[in-house]
């Protein structure tokens, strides 16, 4: 029996730098897309971290907003007046629309 010799196919140098070329064009896009996925994250955690401090924010200006209600509220007003010894009377108020 003839041993069998296994033909193989020598590539071309030009073959080999198309391959080469090739592997290494997909390596840069893997690693790009994972930057970019990265980048990604990151910016999504700064978003929640701001959307967290704008939520904190409307919270205290709803609290000082009740403060304010509170503060101008005629039952207030009259206490402080009494404590300056001021009187209250209402021929004196005006309101303006």
């Amino acid at each position: 029996m003839k041993k069998e010799k296994k033909k193989r196919k020598i590539l071309s140098s030009f073959e080999r730098l198309m391959y080469r070329l090739c592997i290494m064009i997909i390596i840069a896009l893997i690693i790009g897309i994972v930057c970019c996925e990265t980048s990604i994250a990151q910016t999504n955690v700064e978003i929640q971290k701001l959307e967290q401090k704008v939520e904190k924010q409307k919270k205290k200006n709803e609290s000082l907003k009740m403060k304010i209600d509170e503060m101008t509220s005629l039952d207030n007003i009259k206490e402080i007046s009494n404590e300056y010894g001021l009187s209250y009377r209402s021929e004196n108020i005006k309101t303006i629309n």
